[in-house]
């Protein structure tokens, strides 16, 4: 009996001796739990090969959308994007960067994946809302005040912005105005009155002339003016210049420079 008591207990030891989390999860378990991380390891191990070793998650095709005055072609020469590599590899943001450094047209534009094969760009081209005169080109300027492309033909529709500095303005002399703000500020706040400009008026507006920061004038196609005068309180000024020419469709010269006492003359 003794003997057959110290063979149980030596069993019961032999059981309970090993690492503690043996001890805790048991054979079967533990066999569960290495057969689950070997097929992890091995499902990563394949993923990674899928996305960064196989031919079937590679570039092969760019599309472009979103383009006006740019072409497909032009886009995609510009983005360079690596044709042949792993899709999940190409840096987006590098495109982007690269695209807008190239061509200073495009304002925004979107980089995306297109599983398996695809790199997807969508464009947001800038729109001009002003031209500056460059010797024989024009200079497209957009609502931000960016010089953005030079052209060779002045395009309808976009008023020229003439910056006529040297004479004295309601506001003090072009030249002090040019001093102290200088020149690319002045042409912020021409853009700013373009923008606010009724559309009516806006489509007749042959050039936007600067003499000043106070003094801003709108010169139409069939020969009217219009005194601006600043580009602060816009809005009010493009309501005030609308009922003002209703009120007086024969006047050849609208003063809105001051919104509140507006003028008109000339018949």
């Amino acid at each position: 009996m003794a003997g057959s008591a110290t063979a149980e207990r030596g069993a019961r030891q032999e059981e309970s001796s090993g690492p503690p989390l043996v001890r805790r999860l048991g054979p079967r378990r533990l066999r569960m739990i290495i057969i689950l991380a070997l097929a992890v390891l091995l499902l990563g191990g394949g993923t990674a090969w899928v996305l960064y070793g196989s031919s079937w998650t590679r570039v092969e095709r760019v599309t472009v959308s979103g383009t006006d005055v740019l072409t497909p072609a032009e886009v995609r020469e510009a983005a360079a994007v690596p044709v042949g590599t792993p899709l999940v590899s190409v840096d987006t943001g590098e495109i982007g960067a690269r695209l807008r450094a190239k061509l200073p047209r495009i304002d925004e534009v979107e980089v995306t994946r297109s599983w398996p094969h695809g790199i997807g760009l969508k464009v947001t081209e800038r729109k001009p809302v002003l031209l500056i005169q460059k010797g024989s080109n024009f200079v497209e300027v957009d609502d931000e005040g960016v010089r953005f492309d030079t052209i060779s033909e002045a395009l309808k529709n976009v008023p020229l912005l003439e910056m006529a500095l040297s004479s004295t303005g309601s506001g003090g002399s072009g030249a002090a105005s040019l001093r102290r703000f200088g020149e690319d500020r002045l042409v912020r706040e021409a853009v700013k009155v373009a923008g606010d400009i009724p559309d009516a008026v806006a489509k007749r507006t042959r050039a936007l002339k600067v003499r000043s920061y106070d003094d801003i004038s709108l010169e139409l196609a069939d020969g009217r003016t219009v005194a601006w005068g600043s580009a602060e309180k816009g809005a009010l000024k493009a309501r005030t210049l609308s009922a003002l020419m209703k009120a007086s469709p024969a006047a050849r010269h609208f003063d809105v420079s001051a919104p509140t006492a507006p003028s008109s003359s000339g018949s």
